[in-house]
């Protein structure tokens, strides 16, 4: 039973992910040269209408931006719900203890191993961990150094914020069964945090430059795996399952924030594009002598 439902959590939450991931708005450079792309402009000007309708980067990363910060503001009302519901005791929080003698209940030392073992990927060191071999990895990749403020502002970010909340709350842990070890109150849940606002900072980076699959395929694993670490965290006792719920909401909003505040550098991307609109441009008014973005490094 336990296993079942941590892995359900995931498998559930990983696939609304993936359905999201794919009507997420992306912008993204074709993997050719801004001069290249000029050349086949003027060999071919029906090309530049194409890559106007369908590649505009600004278009595109504005979309995104503009839902990230929409689902920053439905997130902060999210966990403003959950605390009224805890105050006034009801919706969500009449799954509190169901949830929690169920984990107590269904407990075998297998069970608690495995438990403990998902619980480490939302823990500190944990998380630390993870950013630090995404960074390592992202290095070798050659990527921006813009991964690596981006990774430390999330995972630093995330746990002043979850143990601010922590600070200012002060709900008392469940007192059933704790089959592990805790610090601090328990609203929200800090690891549920870190998990999802750390995981989903990583599939971004891997993802970068890569398919629209593995794109979507980041999005799921990130998502399920933050689901599993709360769930996980649930059934062994130390946490509510409404401080779980914050904690996902929490962590993944911040993580919208940290995106935004970097969404800018996406730009960048369309400079290839940019160059085929100025191409073209000066295809219509060759009098004119403008040197073209794809000159200036894409």
């Amino acid at each position: 039973m336990v296993f079942l439902l941590t892995i359900g959590a995931g498998l559930v939450v990983g696939g609304v992910a993936a359905l999201v991931a794919t009507r997420w708005p992306s912008a993204q450079d074709p993997h050719v040269s801004g001069a290249t792309i000029t050349k086949e402009v003027a060999t071919h000007p029906g090309l530049a209408h194409h890559l106007r309708h369908h590649f505009d980067p600004r278009t595109e990363t504005g979309v995104a931006l503009i839902a990230a910060t929409a689902f920053v503001v439905a997130a902060a009302v999210g966990v403003g719900i959950l605390l009224a519901m805890i105050r006034i005791g009801f919706g969500l929080e009449s799954l509190d203890y169901r949830l929690a003698r169920l984990g107590a209940q269904h407990a075998t030392s297998a069970s608690t191993d495995f438990l403990r073992y998902v619980s480490e990927f939302g823990g500190t060191r944990g998380v630390i961990a993870l950013a630090v071999v995404a960074c390592i990895l992202e290095s070798l990749r050659g990527q921006p150094r813009a991964v690596i403020p981006f990774l430390t502002l999330v995972v630093a970010g995330q746990f002043a914020l979850s143990n601010g909340i922590k600070y200012i709350v002060e709900r008392a842990r469940p007192d059933l069964n704790q089959l592990t070890g805790f610090a601090g109150t328990s609203f929200p849940s800090g690891h549920a945090t870190a998990a999802a606002a750390t995981l989903a900072a990583i599939a971004l980076v891997a993802t970068r430059r890569r398919s629209s699959w593995a794109k979507v395929l980041g999005a799921a694993i990130a998502a399920g795996g933050a689901a599993m670490v709360g769930a996980s965290r649930v059934l062994l006792g130390v946490h509510w399952f409404t401080d779980v719920v914050a904690g996902l909401l929490l962590g993944w909003a911040w993580f919208s924030l940290c995106s935004i505040a970097f969404g800018g550098r996406l730009l960048i991307f369309g400079l290839p594009v940019a160059a085929a609109e100025e191409a073209a441009d000066r295809q219509a008014s060759p009098s004119q002598d403008r040197p073209l973005a794809g000159r200036r490094g894409a």
